[in-house]
This record gives C-alpha cells, sequence and structure tokens, in this order.
C-alpha cells in the first residue's frame, strides 16, 4: 500500500465530504476522522432507532445521541 502525504489526506478527506478540522499533523488528520466516522455511524443507529415505533427505541435513539456528546 502507497503511504499518503498529508495533502494527499486533505484531498480524500475533502472529496469524501469530511472535514479536516484544525490537522496540523497525519495522526490529527485521522483523529478527526475517526471521530467523523463515528459520528455518522452513531446517527445512522439513531435514525434506524426513531423509525421503529414505541417508547423504548425512542429512548435508545437519544442515548445513542448522547454517547457523541461525552
Amino acid at each position: 500500500m502507497k503511504k499518503m502525504t498529508k495533502e494527499e489526506i486533505i484531498d480524500w478527506m475533502m472529496n469524501k465530504g469530511f472535514s479536516t478540522g484544525h490537522g496540523d499533523s497525519v495522526v490529527d488528520l485521522l483523529d478527526e476522522l475517526e471521530w467523523q466516522i463515528a459520528e455518522r455511524e452513531r446517527e445512522a443507529c439513531a435514525k434506524i432507532c426513531d423509525g421503529h415505533s414505541g417508547y423504548m427505541t425512542g429512548m435508545v435513539g437519544l442515548k445513542i445521541r448522547a454517547r457523541g456528546q461525552e
């Protein structure tokens, strides 16, 4: 696998719709990417719960979203 430069990582992130945050290094950029992916996954899971009826599934959606605020 080819090593990517910081600029190539920035281009990839932006082309995929991710923000680069304040990435001063490759590690900073990858940390930001990891956080954004986790945030998107949490929201996708919460939306699945929102699509089901019932008190418990609604609460699960709220709990999932709250995990992103911790």
